[in-house]
C-alpha cells in the first residue's frame, strides 16, 4: 500500500479536518428573547464581553427593527442603531468543526462572539462604531422577500482561544443608512455543525441550506497539489498527484491512505474551446524520482504514463464520453478507457471529472507496433502511425494537406496531422508513406471504379471499423464528428496493412449537447454538417462510401445487429441510468461547486434545472435518434448468397445461411488463405492453403450470428463477405 507523502499529507488533513458534519442545528434563533438597547449616546466598550452586566436592558423577541413587517420587537422610527445579546451554552466545542452567522440585516452589521469580532458588513468604522455611525451604503433585508440572508462560515479551529465550553455570549449591532430612514432590521441566527448524530439544539429553518461539506465519496478521489503554482496551458509543470480508492462500491474518505497512486506529475491544461470553461481539464503524466515518465497502472489499466483529467463541465449529464467509449469498446474497437471520480485541487474541491487514457501507440491502447525514427524500409516502415483530422488551436501542426475538398458543397481544405508519432518525430520517408498511402487511399475513393475490391477504396481501409465509426458519430449526431477529433490509424502490412477509423474520441457536445447546425436535433445525417451549416471541413470520405451500395448494406446490417445488442433502447437507458445512480450524490456536490444547473453553458442545447432532468432528456433524445435512424437508414441488409467475380475469378460461398459446412467454390488454380471474421474483427477460423475446386469450412462451432469471410492470395483481397450461422 502506498503511502502519502507529507505534502499531500498535510494537504489531506487540513482540508478533511474541518469538512466532517454530521447535521446542523441552530443554537441562536432571531426570535429568541434577547436583552437589546437603542442608545442615544455610546455604550460601554465591554458591552461585547461575557460578563458584562446587562440586566438594565430591555428584553425583546426578534427580529428588532422597523418597516419590513419582519419585526418581533419594532423600534422607533428613526432608530440609528440597535444592539443585542444573547447566551447560549455549548457542552464541547470538540463536536463542532464548523459554525455559522447568517445575518439578515438593514443596512449594516457588526458581530462579536465572546468578546471578539467576527464578522461586519457595509460598515468600515475601525474598531466598535459609535452609536451614531451611520452605514456605508444601503442594504435591504431579504428573508422577507424571500432571499437567504449573508451567511459566513467559520471553521472552530480558528477561534479556539475565544470559544468556551459553556457559557458562550453572542453580540450584534446593526446600523441604519439615516436618521430619517424609513426602515431598519437585525435578524441574527447561528448554526452549529455537530460530528455525531446526538442533539443538543434546534433545528435550522426551512431556508437553511447546509454548507458543502466534502470529506468521502463513492467516486476515487483525484488530489492535486501544484505548490501554489496556476496550471498553465503549457508547458507542463511538477506537481503531486494521490488517489485514493478502496474498491467498486465502497466509500473513500479523504483521511485514507493514497492507496492507488501517490508520487510526482507533469500537468498542464488541456483542450481548445473547453479551455475557456471555469472548470479546466488537464493532460498529465506519472513521473519517477528522476522526473523521468513512469508508466504505472491505475485501476488495473494497462502500465503507461499518460492520463487525462477531463471536466464534463459543458455535458451537465457528465457521461456523454463515457457511453461513447463504451459503445466502442463494446463493438469490439479500443476506446480510452475511463473511471469517474472527485478533484481535489489545492485543498479546493473541483467537483467530478473524469479519469482517462489518452490516445497512444501502446499494446494496452492503439495496439499497433510502435514506429521509431530507424523504421524506414519495407515492413517495418508500414506501420503504425496513428492520424487525425483536428483543431490547430491546442497545438496541433498539420502535416499535409488533402488534394481533394471537403464535402459539398464546402470548398475547405482538408487538413491532416500527425498525432503519434508527432510529425516533428518523423522521418522524412515516413512522412512521405504515409503520405502517399493516405491519397492513394483517396484517389482510389474519387476514382470511377470505386467500388471495385480490388482496385477500388477496400484495398487500403478496415471497412468494419469505418461501419462502426460512422455509426457512432451519426447515432449522437457529433457536431465535431468527421471535422475534429477524428482518428485513423495505420498498421504494418504484417498486421494488415489498412486504415483503421478511430479510436473514438471527444463527444461533450454530442448526444443532443450541441445548440448549432442542427445537433440538437433527433433528424438528418452529420455527414451532411457543410450542407447544414453552409460550410465546413468534413471530408468527402463519408459521403462517398454511401455511393457503393455493398457498403451502404453493410452498415444497414451493422446497424441492425447493433440494435440488438448494445444499442437495444432497454440496454442503453440502463446503462445511463446505471451512471446516473453512481453520480446521484457526486452531482450535488457538483453543481454546488458549479451552479450551472438551469443556466445556459455553451453550447448546451437543452437546460435542465436538475440533475435527473439532464438524465431523463439524454436518454429521450437518444430514443428519438435511434427511432429516425432505424426509419432512414442507408442501404438494405440482404444476407442471400451471390456470386461474385473478382479479377475474373468466380467465387462461390454456400450454403448461406448455415449451421455446419461452409463451402467455398472456384476455378482458381493458385491457392488462396479463407479468413472469417466476427463483426468486430476477431478472427475465429482460418485456412491457409484452400484450392480448387472446393474447400469445406466447419463453423459449427461458431455462436449464431453473422460473420465476415475473406479470401485472400499473395496479400491481394479477392472478396469480403457476408456469411450468416444460425
Amino acid at each position: 500500500m502506498k503511502k502519502h507523502s507529507g505534502l499531500l499529507l498535510l494537504l489531506l488533513l487540513s482540508f478533511s479536518a474541518n469538512a466532517q458534519v454530521d447535521h446542523w442545528e441552530t443554537a441562536v434563533y432571531d426570535t429568541l428573547a434577547w436583552r437589546y438597547s437603542v442608545p442615544d449616546s455610546n455604550t460601554p466598550s465591554t458591552w461585547i464581553a461575557p460578563a458584562f452586566d446587562d440586566t438594565s436592558w430591555a428584553i425583546g423577541n426578534g427580529g428588532f427593527g422597523f418597516g419590513d413587517s419582519d419585526d418581533g420587537t419594532i423600534l422607533p422610527n428613526g432608530t440609528i442603531s440597535v444592539y443585542q445579546r444573547i447566551h447560549f451554552n455549548v457542552n464541547d466545542w470538540n463536536e463542532i468543526p464548523k459554525f455559522i452567522l447568517n445575518m439578515d440585516y438593514d443596512d449594516s452589521y457588526v458581530a462579536y462572539l465572546n468578546g471578539v469580532e467576527i464578522s461586519r458588513s457595509n460598515i468600515t468604522t475601525s474598531g466598535q462604531p459609535a452609536w451614531n455611525a451611520l452605514a456605508d451604503a444601503q442594504h435591504e433585508a431579504l428573508l422577507y422577500q424571500g432571499a437567504l440572508p449573508d451567511e459566513v462560515v467559520f471553521l472552530t479551529q480558528d477561534y479556539s482561544n475565544i470559544l468556551n465550553n459553556g457559557d458562550n455570549v453572542l453580540c450584534v449591532e446593526v446600523h441604519n443608512i439615516a436618521t430619517n430612514s424609513g426602515d431598519l432590521t437585525s435578524r441574527p441566527f447561528l448554526h452549529l455543525g455537530i460530528t455525531n448524530s446526538n442533539t443538543y439544539f434546534g433545528a435550522p429553518p426551512a431556508w437553511f441550506v447546509p454548507p458543502f461539506e466534502f470529506y468521502k465519496s463513492n467516486l476515487p478521489i483525484v488530489v492535486l497539489n501544484t505548490f501554489g503554482i496556476e496550471i498553465p496551458d503549457e508547458p507542463k509543470i511538477d506537481a503531486e498527484m494521490g488517489i485514493i480508492f478502496n474498491g467498486e462500491g465502497q466509500f473513500n474518505y479523504l483521511t485514507d491512505s493514497m492507496n492507488e497512486y501517490s508520487g510526482p506529475i507533469a500537468i498542464e491544461v488541456r483542450g481548445s474551446s473547453s479551455s475557456s470553461f471555469p472548470a479546466k481539464s488537464y493532460g498529465l503524466e506519472t513521473r519517477g524520482p528522476e522526473g523521468v515518465n513512469n508508466n504505472v497502472s491505475l485501476f488495473n489499466w494497462p502500465a503507461d504514463n499518460d492520463w487525462i483529467l477531463y471536466a464534463p463541465y459543458t455535458d451537465k449529464a457528465m457521461i456523454r464520453n463515457i457511453l461513447t467509449y463504451e459503445l466502442g469498446n463494446a463493438m469490439g474497437r479500443w476506446t480510452p478507457r475511463t473511471k469517474l471520480c472527485e478533484l481535489v485541487l489545492n485543498g479546493e474541491y473541483m467537483g467530478v471529472y473524469v479519469f482517462m487514457e489518452r490516445i497512444k501507440q501502446n499494446p494496452g491502447r492503439v495496439n499497433i507496433n510502435e514506429l521509431l525514427p530507424i523504421d524506414t524500409l519495407n515492413n517495418e516502415l508500414t506501420g503504425g502511425y496513428i492520424l487525425k483530422v483536428d483543431k490547430t488551436t491546442a497545438g496541433g501542426v498539420i502535416a499535409w494537406d488533402s488534394p481533394y475538398p471537403a464535402q459539398a458543397p464546402s470548398n475547405m481544405t482538408i487538413e491532416l496531422q500527425l498525432h503519434d508519432p508527432e510529425l516533428e518525430e518523423l522521418h522524412p520517408s515516413q512522412l512521405n508513406y504515409i503520405q502517399t498511402y493516405f491519397t492513394d487511399w483517396e484517389d482510389a475513393l474519387v476514382s470511377p471504379n470505386f467500388t471495385d475490391p480490388v482496385q477500388g477504396y477496400r484495398r487500403f481501409i478496415d471497412v468494419p471499423s469505418f461501419i462502426d465509426f460512422f455509426l457512432v458519430n451519426e447515432l449522437s449526431k457529433n457536431v465535431d464528428g468527421y471535422r475534429i477529433s477524428s482518428f485513423f490509424y495505420k498498421e504494418r502490412f504484417s498486421e494488415g496493412n489498412k486504415l483503421v477509423a478511430g479510436p473514438l474520441w471527444d463527444f461533450n457536445i454530442a448526444w443532443g449537447n450541441a445548440d448549432y447546425c442542427q445537433g440538437g436535433e433527433t433528424y438528418g445525417w452529420e455527414i451532411n454538417f457543410n450542407e447544414v451549416c453552409g460550410g465546413g471541413n468534413n471530408p468527402f470520405w463519408w459521403n462517398r462510401l454511401l455511393e457503393d451500395s455493398l457498403y451502404a448494406n453493410e452498415v444497414n446490417c451493422r446497424w441492425n445487429e447493433l440494435r440488438t445488442t448494445i444499442l437495444d433502447t432497454t440496454y442503453l437507458y440502463h446503462y445511463i441510468d446505471s451512471l446516473a445512480q453512481i453520480l446521484e450524490v457526486p452531482a450535488s456536490r457538483h453543481y454546488h461547486k458549479w451552479p450551472i444547473l438551469g443556466t445556459y453553458v455553451w453550447p448546451n442545447n437543452f437546460i435542465g434545472n436538475t440533475y435527473q432532468e439532464e438524465i431523463d432528456f439524454l436518454k429521450s433524445w437518444i430514443g428519438e435518434r435511434m427511432a429516425w435512424m432505424d426509419a432512414n437508414m442507408f442501404g438494405t441488409c440482404d444476407t442471400t448468397v451471390q456470386v461474385i467475380d473478382f479479377n475474373h475469378v468466380l467465387f462461390n460461398i454456400y450454403p448461406n445461411p448455415t449451421n455446419d459446412i461452409l463451402y467455398v467454390e472456384t476455378p482458381f488454380e493458385k491457392d488462396f488463405e479463407i479468413k472469417v471474421f466476427t463483426t468486430q474483427g476477431t478472427l475465429v477460423q482460418r485456412i491457409q492453403r484452400a484450392h480448387a475446386p472446393r474447400t469445406a469450412l466447419s463453423l459449427v462451432h461458431l455462436p449464431k450470428g453473422m460473420y465476415f469471410i475473406q479470401i485472400k492470395n499473395d496479400n491481394q483481397t479477392f472478396t469480403t463477405q457476408k456469411i450468416i450461422v444460425q
